[in-house]
């Protein structure tokens, strides 16, 4: 089972705070991969379509908010592979769909709209069967691709975009946002012990991601799943930089962004990489990295939802 993917590639930024502190900085550009499923949505979503597959699954169930990426590939990736998708959308349905939902339902994606308060259930064995009377025979995939499947696919980000021996560890830092924490597992299980994942929760007051990413490193290394080592690599959040909580922009952000993309040619999606770059450009100026090192920061796509988060952020200013 295959998409048509192009491949990623690692770019160089050359920056006056990169050159000031001695470090080298590169991008790997998942954004680049598939003009629908990019970034690290199909690394997730990779072999949670496997296993539907091979259980001779037709319909994908999976869980998102109005402007979610994860959302967003599942129908692109569902209507390709030839699955009928269908979509738990957080709150209710507010017209006309925003880009995302729009999308979707282009897609042949069936949205279901619920109350905060039951997707707030989204996880619960009760939930999962009343959908599935409601719907039949679903292959349930959770929010964001957040299970041992999708930790799998992304123990595979660094060797697929680098497949060269010797070339991944040249990377001191690897630097990623972090929204349900699987991209974060993956990656720390494909660690040399020399290197360190620097992550960046785009959730107010992310700590309390500690717990769960240590949750989903056992219950992967329990399960027998392939890893490239027997243990993960070290990490560490940084919590400082969710610029008031999930999909909260201001301008600095914006403004940051765009002076990116204007120097660099790489566009950054609000929810969660410019958030990213901005906290790793804030820490080589304090020397958090340490001089001689080299960092690489994950773009994991998301470049979807800037048209809807910037219509949304017009009509806020305008307020």
């Amino acid at each position: 089972m295959s998409l048509r993917f192009f491949p990623p590639f690692v770019q160089q930024i050359n920056t006056a705070i990169a050159d000031e502190g001695d470090v080298n900085l590169y991008v790997l550009r998942l954004d680049v991969v598939h003009p629908w499923v990019n970034g690290n949505k199909w690394f997730k979503l990779k072999y949670n379509l496997l296993e539907a597959k091979q259980k001779n699954f037709t319909k994908l169930l999976t869980f998102g908010g109005a402007y979610s990426n994860h959302i967003y590939a599942t129908a692109a990736a569902g209507n390709l592979l030839g699955f009928h998708t269908i979509g738990v959308i957080r709150g209710e349905e507010k017209l006309p769909l925003n880009p995302t939902l729009s999308f979707a339902v282009q897609q042949g994606m069936e949205l279901v709209y619920v109350s905060r308060e039951m997707y707030r259930e989204r996880n619960t064995a009760a939930l999962h069967e009343y959908l599935r009377q409601r719907f039949g025979e679903v292959f349930i995939i959770p929010e964001g691709g957040n299970n041992l499947n999708g930790v799998r696919g992304c123990t595979e980000i660094i060797s697929e975009a680098m497949p060269t021996a010797g070339y991944a560890y040249a990377f001191d830092y690897i630097c990623l946002a972090c929204g349900t924490a699987t991209t974060l597992a993956g990656i720390a299980l494909s660690l040399h012990q020399v290197q360190k994942a620097i992550a960046f929760p785009v959730l107010k007051n992310g700590g309390f991601l500690r717990e769960e990413i240590e949750t989903l490193l056992t219950n992967y290394l329990a399960s027998g799943l392939p890893t490239p080592y027997s243990s993960p690599g070290s990490w560490e959040l940084m919590c400082d930089y969710h610029f008031g909580g999930y999909a909260k922009v201001n301008q600095e952000l914006l403004r940051f962004s765009q002076e990116f993309n204007e120097a660099h040619g790489v566009t950054l999606d609000y929810v969660y990489t410019a958030k990213m770059f901005y906290g790793v450009m804030d820490l080589l100026q304090q020397g958090f990295f340490g001089k001689g090192k080299s960092l690489l920061l994950v773009h994991t796509g998301g470049l979807q939802g800037n048209v809807g988060m910037e219509k949304r952020f017009q009509k806020i200013s305008r307020i």
